[in-house]
């Protein structure tokens, strides 16, 4: 496509959009969104489609998810009853039941009501081994921005006098029950460009923030800094970081009083297992004769290579068709979460002393598998050592939960849901496209009942595309009830950018190769149209975030392609997006727009600067949130507005709560997924 140039930043017109509570922004906001609800919420099935999204985001077959500390398994839980939310827990022994008897530790709708705050959940750090003391994130509406308050779990209450640190984004972490590692907005100086914390401090209870003491810094141009303690007794270690950029870190071993460089690829990530060191490798590493291409594991002694030594070895080499998903340590085996042409398998490596023996787990196969140990080494002859949760799902298959063990293939099935929908008649096939330059594009269809490759059917297309993140096989009860079971067709595509394929499959697309990315979406949407799968007038687009780059980018390169388009939390202005709150972050993904070789390649596809008068577009859903303190809305708003000015259809819903999900609770997220499933039929519709 011809390079559009950009409108310098002083003429923009739209500029004031940016203005997140600015006064004549939320009218406009308003305005907007009383227009797009009135068109969408009067279509027929629009309240029972509602009714039934809460339904099942409420439902109380849910597996309730937790984090085991010490004797207790956590789980955070919302409900019809519990908008905003408990955060709860029980013994593992009670977890075995149908129904656990849960002990409330926190009421956030209470404690909201208390405070005339709107919380939101954002996560606890506990100390253990008792897991007595522990710091709680609070967020406001849901942006990223945190409040955090020392909490007693024992007594079920806010410590008075303890730690507590105002609204910002951050970094904590227990050294003790008296200090903790703190990362926060300490004012002038102490935040990256990114708008991350770039100091880090030791901080004595008792004493005022101000007097804590610096142990780390990072520079303005890094992304954040971050601290992580690991108490294992014998192998306690403290490590620091320094984002650099998305991908790239500084890492530093806290030893006696002195910060260590850990000598390892800058885009490695590293592990302990006490005395291992486990590396996972973004790009290739040789040492002396021996190469380990990128996404390989590594281990090795972590003491021996601290001291200079270089002797490595692979728990996993990728293929042509298999990445590594992530891995999970008992106190004695790794389990290799892997994927193969996007379906789930599973290993387990035995440690002894410093070697491996690998053996292959016979799991459920071919969706999506999640492994968690449960294994905590701050307890003594831990009776879960070995222990690890395994889930498994695909498109029709409900989610399972089950404990398992290394000790052998035998496991526990905990939790299982029952059908969100009918599945009879249904099936899901994996497919593949040929892309503009070649490469073959793997996708998921999901066919309703009696559906029939006839060129009619509505179908969804869903892409993300970015940051080596992969889509794998999901189970919906949203998608089953709004979509499937009125004939709609989901198809998921795995397009470079994600990490389906490991590190290459993402490195593919990054930078001056994004348009990638956007090339193997059209060809997936070209490959359902060629196979009669959908047709145009019937196919529709959906992504989030950089999934709404995506679709964005997609439907103004080829609007001929869809009549419909969700593009959720979007980035869409990409001559300004490093200036705008976290955008400063991701430039290690699309390029630095200030300088002029990567506007070059970053202005041929940013849709902001490319949307055009004259040129008929679908009819666009622009979603997104006031609290999105991530991508900022102004992305949004600013498309929405230029199109407008430009004479074409869209619709426009920004939720004033939500932050970068959208929604804060479930009453939330039904209302808006049926504002998208009402569009979705409304425009693609037989």
């Amino acid at each position: 496509m011809p390079q559009t140039p950009a409108l310098p930043d002083s003429t923009d017109p739209y500029l004031w959009l940016e203005d997140v509570q600015g006064d004549k922004a939320l009218d406009w906001v308003r305005e907007r969104n009383a227009v797009s609800q009135k068109v969408l919420m009067a279509q027929p099935d629009f309240e029972q489609t509602r009714s039934q999204l809460l339904e099942v985001l409420n439902a109380k077959d849910r597996i309730p998810s937790v984090t085991r500390r010490g004797d207790w398994l956590y789980n955070f839980w919302q409900d019809e009853r519990n908008k905003r939310g408990l955060w709860r827990r029980t013994t593992l022994a009670d977890y075995r039941n149908a129904s656990p008897k849960w002990e409330t530790v926190l009421d956030l709708d209470a404690l909201g009501a208390a405070e005339n705050e709107n919380w939101v959940w954002g996560g606890a750090v506990c100390l253990g081994p008792s897991y007595r003391h522990c710091l709680i994130s609070l967020s406001r509406g849901g942006a990223d921005a945190k409040v955090v308050r020392e909490f007693d779990a024992a007594r079920r209450e806010f410590v008075k006098d303890g730690f507590t640190l105002p609204e910002s984004k951050g970094d904590v972490d227990w050294i003790d029950e008296s200090t903790i590692y703190v990362a926060t907005n300490f004012g002038p100086g102490s935040m990256t460009d990114s708008g991350y914390p770039r100091v880090i401090k030791r901080w004595k209870r008792g004493t005022p923030l101000s007097e804590a003491t610096t142990v780390f810094e990072g520079e303005a141009k890094d992304v954040a800094v971050h601290v992580s303690v690991d108490p294992t007794p014998g192998f306690e270690r403290t490590v620091f970081y320094r984002s650099l950029d998305f991908y790239n870190s500084k890492v530093f071993l806290l030893q006696g009083d002195k910060l260590v460089p850990l000598d390892i690829p800058s885009d490695a990530s590293p592990a302990f297992m006490r005395d291992t060191l486990l590396l996972h490798l973004r790009s290739d590493m040789t040492v002396g004769e021996q190469r380990f291409p990128a996404g390989s594991l590594l281990h090795t002694n972590a003491s021996a290579y601290l001291q200079g030594q270089r002797k490595l070895a692979a728990l996993f080499t990728p293929t042509a068709t298999r990445s590594l998903s992530g891995y999970t340590a008992t106190k004695s085996h790794v389990l290799l979460n892997i994927i193969d042409n996007v379906a789930g398998k599973l290993e387990q490596w035995h440690k002894s002393g410093d070697l491996f023996t690998r053996r292959e787990v016979n799991a459920p196969y071919p969706g999506s598998l999640g492994v968690s140990a449960l294994h905590d080494p701050l307890i003594k002859d831990d009776p879960l050592a070995e222990a690890y949760w395994l889930s498994y799902t695909d498109f029709l298959t409900p989610d399972s939960l089950y404990l398992g063990s290394t000790a052998d293939d035998k496991r526990e099935l905990l939790k299982s849901r029952g059908a969100l929908f009918d599945g009879t008649g249904m099936r899901a096939e994996q497919r593949f496209a040929t892309s503009k330059d070649g490469t073959k594009v793997p996708y998921f269809v999901v066919w309703p009942k009696d559906a029939k490759p006839d060129g009619a059917n509505p179908t969804l297309l869903y892409g993300y595309g970015g940051f080596e993140i992969s889509l794998k096989p999901w189970y919906s009860g949203g998608f089953g009830r709004a979509w499937y079971r009125r004939g709609g067709v989901l198809v998921v595509a795995n397009i470079r950018g994600g990490g389906e394929y490991g590190p290459a499959w993402h490195q593919a697309a990054v930078k001056a190769n994004k348009q990638r990315s956007y090339d193997d979406f059209i060809a997936v949407a070209e490959d359902l149209v060629q196979h009669q799968i959908t047709s145009p007038k019937h196919l529709g687009i959906m992504g989030g975030s950089n999934g709404g780059l995506l679709v964005g980018a997609t439907v103004t390169q080829r609007p001929d392609l869809f009549n419909a388009v969700v593009c959720q939390v979007p980035l869409l202005d990409m001559r300004r997006y490093h200036t705008l709150l976290a955008g400063a972050s991701w430039m290690a993904e699309y390029g630095n727009p200030d300088l002029p070789d990567e506007w070059a390649y970053i202005s041929r596809y940013s849709p902001y600067q490319n949307v055009k008068p004259g040129v008929k577009y679908p009819r666009v859903l622009f979603t997104t949130s006031t609290r999105d303190d991530r991508v900022h809305p102004g992305h949004a708003r600013k498309m929405a507005a230029r199109m407008l000015e430009q004479g074409h259809d869209i619709l426009y819903y920004e939720n004033i709560e939500g932050g970068h999900g959208g929604a804060a609770d479930n009453e939330q997220r039904a209302h808006l997924q049926a504002l998208e499933y009402s569009y979705l039929w409304q425009q693609l519709g037989r």
